[in-house]
């Protein structure tokens, strides 16, 4: 009997790369053949091996436009009738309304991954109903569509546009715990609170920056506040690389380029900050979580599941600067001790509900449902 493929469709080769390898490789151990398509990039390349085959595919990422999205639909029923796989993994917004739609089509079916209701459902616009118009279509046909929390499963099943017999919540997309190692607690001088996100508004971006601007007017040189991550593309979404210095200056605040290597920056940050509107579940705070630091982030979906209050790190307010502050001033203020007890409870956490394993086994379990149904 040949191997049976299993494709990978996400919307960036990066994507693939830091997010899905866990994935590949509990695939690739149980003797399946993988398929990845994603648009190429400078992580292309690094998809390729014995038993992993990597194709291009053109994908604008943002915004809707009619005749871009239909090409890239003809695209994708083009490479699934090409490559025949058995089944098909999606994971991010174009790839699951559109590569569902396509394999609909290819009579191949697909398990979804919801990560996060992105832009388009923080808005109630013209682009938001579309969006979910083109989910109700698309959603007709999966074998599975996994959710990151139990809150955007929810709203998907309430506006009709998922059957909930079909839905299921996994926890994000896994931590590796051994490259993200806990570190019992140590508090550095000075104090440092890092954020670890792309340079974007709905990050919480000017929230952090106005309540670094408080927490420094209080301690001075007693903290130092820490901006880690990739500028914006388009200025209405946030900071764009030409603002970046200019920015940073006003509001005192370190910043870090992207890097691939993030683990070198939470080892020396005493607390992780994330002010984000809305999450699927937050990959930052899970690697934070992993490696044993206290958080602060927003009272919103996709990071109240991470962050427990006064248990591995506190919430605040969405939106809110002045409530960021005072909660980075409390946790400041307390001990060492307290400190430490949080970032354990941090890894705690994370190995009980949130490790690779939880969420291979999830996907391994719905492939090989989706192969006996389609076999049957």
């Amino acid at each position: 009997m040949s191997k049976k493929t299993i494709a990978l469709l996400v919307n960036t080769s990066w994507n693939i790369y830091n997010f899905r390898v866990n994935i590949i490789k509990a695939l690739t151990d149980h003797g399946y053949e993988v398929l990845c398509i994603a648009p190429p990039d400078n992580y292309s390349d690094k998809l390729t091996s014995e038993h992993v085959h990597y194709v291009p595919v053109k994908m604008e990422n943002r915004g809707v436009n009619p005749w871009r999205d239909f090409l890239l639909f003809l695209s994708l029923w083009r490479l699934f009738r090409q490559y025949k796989p058995d089944v098909i993994l999606q994971f991010t917004i174009k790839p699951n309304i559109y590569g569902s739609l396509a394999a609909r089509l290819a009579g191949i079916p697909v398990i979804n991954n919801v990560s996060g209701l992105g832009t388009v459902f923080l808005n109630n616009n013209l682009s938001s109903k579309v969006a979910m118009l083109l989910y109700k279509i698309a959603f007709r046909s999966p074998f599975k569509v996994f959710f990151q929390n139990g809150e955007d499963r929810a709203l998907f099943i309430d506006k009709g546009l998922v059957k909930s017999s079909i839905t299921q919540v996994i926890p994000g997309s896994g931590v590796n715990l051994n490259r993200f190692a806990y570190q019992a607690y140590k508090r550095k001088q000075p104090f440092i609170f890092l954020m670890a996100s792309r340079l974007i508004h709905d990050k919480g971006l000017f929230e952090y920056l106005e309540a670094c601007h408080l927490v420094k007017v209080k301690f001075g040189e007693q903290v130092e506040c820490w901006l880690q991550g990739a500028p914006a593309d388009i200025e209405k979404s946030g900071i764009i690389k030409d603002q970046v210095e200019t920015i940073i200056a006003r509001y005192s605040i370190k910043y870090f380029p992207f890097t691939d290597s993030i683990e070198e920056f939470l080892k020396q940050a005493d607390v992780v900050v994330l002010p984000s509107y809305r999450e699927g579940v937050s990959r930052m705070l899970l690697e934070s979580a992993a490696m044993g630091k206290p958080l602060i982030a927003t009272d919103v979906p996709g990071c109240r599941e991470i962050v427990k209050n006064e248990f591995n790190g506190l919430l605040c307010k969405v939106k809110d600067a002045k409530d960021l502050s005072r909660v980075m001033i409390e946790i400041f203020e307390k001990s060492e001790q307290e400190l430490q007890t949080m970032g354990k409870n941090s890894r705690d956490l994370v190995e009980k509900e949130f490790s690779d394993e939880v969420v291979t086994t999830a996907y391994m379990k719905a492939i090989k449902e989706a192969l006996t149904l389609r076999e049957g």
